[in-house]
């Protein structure tokens, strides 16, 4: 008989599904749509930066007073507008201005009524940042691919250091109840770098990572050890811009709550649970027959009460 989890992983299987409309995203998802596929540099990166972050204001200023907002000059802001494959910062700020005009119908007044306090501020962060995982996995066909690469790398790497190595650990321990070799690097330098060399050479062909702010330079660097190694990389993070995604092959957003003394990281735990689950409906089969192997060694030794 099935245990408690092989009914979940069961129950929970991901179904393939096409990709969300864009009327159904965030609006701060569209813009970041719009940057996309692109190299930017990092002046660049601040102007795509400040419009995410001041979407409402910056979709409605001149060319100058953006320039003087990032601190760029306004030829930065042209080239950066030709680089997106628009004809000039005009045309670039007509695509946003629908965008930053959905974002003010959506404002949730009511929800600023009702709010009392700064924990219930804090909460209701967190569900945007939630609802933001929602939108970002309406795509299964994206997230189910990336599971199933995952799975076929066997070894598996999973990296976070600092703050992230909690999110890391949480991702390791599960996926070694479904997957042959999964090995945690929670170091930086030379240890991550040896780590790394050692799963290539042994045929790993993926490392999962994960950066939350601040983001460490050590993570930077073991990126870059990462794919100097001929390893792809998977990256769950808070942004979409920014040096640590330009090196990944794959990079999956969730944010963190940012109200509190200390962060919080709801959503990119939801977003690691369901890369679990594709990476389980990669290979039913060896998933089942794992779970089981673990259940039986779990009652034999008395793991649990």
């Amino acid at each position: 008989m099935s245990s408690g989890q092989q009914a979940r992983a069961q129950a929970a299987a991901i179904t393939p599904s096409g990709r969300p409309s864009d009327q159904g995203r965030a609006p701060a998802d569209r813009v970041r749509a719009l940057f996309d596929g692109h190299r930017l540099s990092p002046g660049q990166r601040r102007i795509a930066q400040y419009l995410i972050d001041h979407l409402t204001e910056a979709a409605f200023l001149s060319i100058t007073e953006l320039a003087e907002r990032v601190g760029v000059s306004q030829p930065s802001v042209t080239r950066f507008a030709a680089s997106l494959g628009f004809s000039g910062y005009p045309a670039l700020r007509d695509a946003l201005q629908p965008i930053a005009l959905s974002a003010v119908a959506r404002s949730p007044g009511s929800r600023e009524e009702s709010r009392h306090n700064e924990l219930q501020a804090a909460v209701d962060a967190e569900i945007e940042n939630l609802e933001n995982v929602r939108r970002l996995v309406a795509n299964t066909t994206r997230v189910l691919e990336i599971g199933r690469e995952l799975a076929g790398s066997v070894p598996l790497t999973v990296l976070g250091l600092r703050i992230s190595v909690s999110l890391a650990e949480y991702f390791a321990y599960a996926a070694r109840r479904i997957h042959p070799d999964v090995r945690l690097v929670t170091r930086g330098g030379s240890v991550a770098y040896d780590a790394l060399l050692q799963s290539r050479s042994a045929g790993g062909t993926w490392v999962l990572a994960f950066a939350m702010p601040r983001h460490a330079k050590e993570t930077l660097a073991a990126l870059r050890a990462a794919r100097s190694a001929g390893l792809r990389i998977a990256l769950i993070t808070d942004t979409t811009l920014g040096p640590l995604v330009d090196e990944a092959d794959v990079a999956l957003t969730a944010g963190t709550g940012s109200r509190l003394v200390f962060d919080s990281y709801a959503a990119p735990g939801v977003l690691a649970a369901a890369l679990l689950q594709a990476m389980a409906d990669a290979d039913p089969e060896r998933t089942q027959a794992r779970l089981e192997e673990y259940e039986q060694a779990a009652d034999q030794h008395g793991f649990f009460l």
